[in-house]
């Protein structure tokens, strides 16, 4: 990803964790990686742990930005999740949302795919 791109996400991620915080959300962590992933955002919702994919698009030009979020894109957070944690065991229940962030707007989607594969 070149260094524009890099910025834009950086952005996008910032503007959606303001969001966040926004409806009360407490952020944890922020570009949670390892070799398999990442999770944009991972944060707290009552009492749910929440791990969040942001996406934004400038224009209309490639869609939606909710419709980047492919079943290739899905497994590879649920298996990013599982890593976090075994890392960082919790008794929260666990819950995948999803920003979307297009035109000035950012749309929630709660429990935007189930976490069982």
């Amino acid at each position: 990803m070149g260094r524009a791109a890099t910025e834009r996400g950086r952005r996008a991620e910032e503007r959606a964790a303001e969001f966040l915080r926004s409806l009360g959300y407490q952020i944890i962590a922020r570009n949670y990686r390892w070799q398999g992933g990442e999770v944009d955002l991972i944060a707290r919702d009552g009492d749910w742990l929440v791990f969040v994919e942001v996406k934004a698009r400038s224009s209309r030009a490639y869609g939606l930005p909710e419709e980047a979020i492919t079943p290739r894109k899905r497994r590879r957070l649920l298996r990013t999740a599982q890593r976090y944690l075994q890392q960082h065991p919790t008794d929260l229940p666990v819950r995948f949302d999803v920003v979307a962030l297009s035109g000035g707007e950012a749309r929630l989607y709660r429990n935007a795919f189930p976490g069982d594969g």
